[in-house]
């Protein structure tokens, strides 16, 4: 499928296509690091969408994209900052500009303003632009909780969110969602390579994993990019410009999801926002992880395999998967090899995965039926946040003793990692005896050395880590156990008395 190392063989698209304001648009010389934002404030001029923070924390930018799937037209928020411009070929961009009819505002935005949900204004566009998403999807019903899980993403310093959602649950009240008019037309992508560029600079999409194989193992220096969620932060706030750029978005197959009784298996490019209610299925932990894993816009973006192959230390989705007992599977052209999940991170930023080889699915345990998992995220506010501590459990259980052991941490080391000392001394637990839990909660500082950061120090982790070991001893135990609890005056936490 290449002709060159540059450039795929079989007469890809030199050009992305989308629809904006009803007409379509195509664009075929762009650098391969532009965002959409960029494209809809510079060359648009469409200026209601904002840039706050420019890290896809804020919500300002955000707008909806949106496309066909299984029959159905679907809107998602997606931050406009972070988003590569190449990643909306086949979509409809649809921007605060683009609501109101014929000088008749939209429900939302009626909403908003009689309910005053708008002081400054700065964040009011991307939080119109997250409510639509949400007013579109007609099928789910709409309440308090899914208004602010739909707002996470959205920062407000000024008017407060109480209007805000006061002025969500009218628009959904007195509306009938059901009769939304017919959305504009949306271009269906077809499954042709897209390469703009040449063979020293593009932007490619493959439709084909043949494509991807080939192109990324003649240029592995090229960027593979998922959901951008990360990878636009190089270029916001690290003002890096990548000169080659494969975005994995239209490779066919690559989000294709099989689940069985044994084992869920997850492509690469499948949406951590398709994702989340298949994990939720796995465990009630992991499905409540996954509703504060980033934001709605993150979810929408972001991608299983970007998630994994990014190797943060502090990311949530590795270590849960690592304490189920996941595993990788890896691809350089015709070459395809699996490992466990956690072997897979070797240093920080620093993967076993060889030159040219790329994520290609997760396969991920479902727990049987004596195993008793417990999966926690520590951080310092519940929306949005990166986690000071994520640690997951899932011990093997015969009556009260623990037979074995998998752990997985994030945020207390430079890898998502295993407590592999802890787990060996789970073995001598018997979860109505508390006496014997000493040796394994010891453990854990032989285990992992955290570091001190802006997000938390190193003793905090160390005591957080000891005590959710401790809660999911309790909990493993049906909450029989004495709970032993001390105040800490150094820290200031509590901790876990012997």
């Amino acid at each position: 499928m290449l002709s060159s190392p540059g450039q795929p063989q079989s007469h890809p698209r030199a050009a992305i296509r989308f629809t904006f304001r009803g007409a379509p648009v195509e664009i075929s010389d762009f650098a391969p690091h532009a965002t959409l934002l960029d494209w809809l404030r510079l060359d648009a001029r469409a200026t209601g969408t904002k840039e706050g923070c420019a890290e896809g924390d804020c919500g300002a930018c955000t707008v909806a994209l949106s496309r066909q799937r299984n029959g159905k037209t679907e809107y998602l928020p997606v931050n406009a900052c972070i988003l590569l411009l190449g990643q909306v070929d086949g979509a409809e961009v649809v921007t605060v500009e683009d609501l109101a009819a014929n000088g008749t505002l939209h429900p939302v935005q009626q909403a908003m303003v009689d309910h005053h949900g708008s002081q400054c204004g700065f964040c009011t566009p991307g939080i119109v632009m997250s409510l639509f998403t949400l007013y579109r999807q007609s099928d789910v019903p709409v309440t308090r909780g899914s208004i602010c899980d739909a707002l996470a993403g959205n920062l407000c310093r000024c008017t407060g969110y109480r209007p805000i959602i006061d002025a969500m649950m009218d628009a959904c009240a007195t509306t009938e969602r059901s009769a939304l008019p017919a959305p504009a037309p949306v271009l269906e992508a077809a499954a042709e390579d897209i390469f703009i560029g040449d063979e020293n600079a593009f932007f490619a999409a493959p439709a084909r994993e043949a494509t991807l194989s080939r192109l990324y193992a003649n240029n592995p220096e090229a960027h593979l990019v998922g959901g951008a969620t990360d990878f636009g932060l190089s270029i916001t706030k690290g003002l890096a410009a990548p000169k080659k750029v494969i975005w994995l978005g239209r490779v066919q197959g690559f989000d294709e999801i099989q689940a069985t009784s044994g084992e869920l298996s997850l492509g690469a490019g499948v949406k951590l926002a398709d994702a989340a209610p298949l994990l939720g299925e796995l465990h009630a932990d992991l499905g409540e992880v996954m509703r504060r894993f980033g934001s709605a816009q993150v979810r929408a973006s972001g991608t299983v395999g970007g998630n994994i192959a990014n190797g943060s230390p502090i990311g949530d989705l590795a270590p849960s998967l690592i304490a189920l007992g996941a595993t990788i599977e890896l691809q350089r052209r015709d070459v395809r090899r699996t490992l466990p999940l956690e072997d897979f991170f070797l240093a920080y930023k620093k993967q076993d995965r060889q030159v040219g080889e790329y994520v290609r699915r997760i396969i991920v345990k479902r727990p049987a039926t004596d195993d008793s998992v417990h999966i926690y995220k520590v951080s310092k506010r519940f929306d949005e946040d990166i986690s000071a501590v994520l640690a997951a459990f899932k011990f093997t259980l015969d009556g009260k003793r623990i037979v074995c052991a998998r752990t997985g941490f994030g945020g207390m080391a430079g890898i998502p990692a295993r407590a592999r000392k802890t787990e060996a001394a789970c073995l001598r637990v018997v979860l109505d005896d508390e006496r014997t839990w000493s040796v394994a909660l010891n453990a854990l500082a032989d285990d992992l050395q955290p570091i001190s950061d802006m997000r938390a120090s190193a003793a905090y982790r160390q005591l957080v880590a000891r005590n959710l070991l401790r809660k999911a001893f309790i909990e493993a135990g049906g909450g029989g156990a004495t709970r032993l609890l001390a105040f800490n005056s150094d820290l200031g936490l509590i901790d876990a008395a012997e």
